[in-house]
């Protein structure tokens, strides 16, 4: 008896981790159906985001679909800035422990949209990809 009370929190730890497993899994199979109508798109689990053309669309990951859906055009951005702790870094020298790592597109009306990502490495190829496509269009 005192066995089976040993392993019954094991059982519910399997159980709990197997269906957080799926959970995620349900997620990125979302993800790559949504990603196929996009020429470059990234997932992580703090938001997607896909580009066609001169169009950014993003927003968050769940296993029951992507949910805040925004969209802008790169036509109205004025910069890009990489955020790395609420502080704006040089994409070209940037380091790799880090913990709040954001994108940060200024629109030409004085808004802007601000998308998270767990790399900082890849927020910067990012950066540096959609920025080149800016100087292109400007």
């Amino acid at each position: 008896m005192e066995r089976g009370l040993f392993w019954l929190p094991l059982l519910f730890a399997f159980f709990w981790l197997a269906w957080q497993g799926y959970q995620e899994y349900q997620k990125v199979e979302i993800y790559r159906l949504w990603g196929k109508q996009f020429t470059r798109a990234k997932y992580d689990i703090y938001a997607v985001i896909g580009q066609k053309d001169n169009d950014i669309t993003w927003g968050k990951p769940t296993a029951k679909g992507i949910i805040n859906l925004q969209t802008f055009s790169l036509l109205d951005v004025q910069e890009i800035q990489l955020l790395v702790n609420n502080n704006s870094v040089d994409m070209e020298n940037i380091t790799t422990k880090n913990v709040n790592v954001k994108l940060q597109f200024l629109l030409k009306n004085n808004e802007s949209v601000e998308i998270p990502f767990t790399q900082v490495t890849l927020a910067a190829e990012w950066g540096k990809c959609l920025q080149g496509i800016i100087t292109r269009n400007h």
